[in-house]
């Protein structure tokens, strides 16, 4: 997982796999939703950023109240979505 968080561009592509085998395999947004709000607990608590992108939403996340930080999980996979 270190290799694919050290490039944004490449978290953003991993992502975008992941969201599209979700996808395929019948998960609703709403479920992919939740798994990515989940994985970016996860990433809060026990990963350091490794770049600045990662610093940003870092940021936002520790400042956001559990509404916010969904609404970042959900716009992140509105992002690697478009890419």
């Amino acid at each position: 997982m270190s290799t694919v968080l050290s490039n944004f561009a490449t978290w953003k592509h991993f992502l975008a796999e992941r969201v599209s085998q979700a996808k395929k395999a019948g998960m609703t947004e709403d479920t992919i939703s939740s798994l990515a709000y989940e994985i970016g607990s996860f990433l809060d608590e026990k990963v350091d950023p490794k770049n600045e992108e990662e610093r940003v939403l870092k940021q936002l996340w520790d400042v956001g109240d559990e509404s916010e930080r969904k609404t970042i999980a959900a716009l992140m996979v509105k992002l690697v979505q478009k890419t």
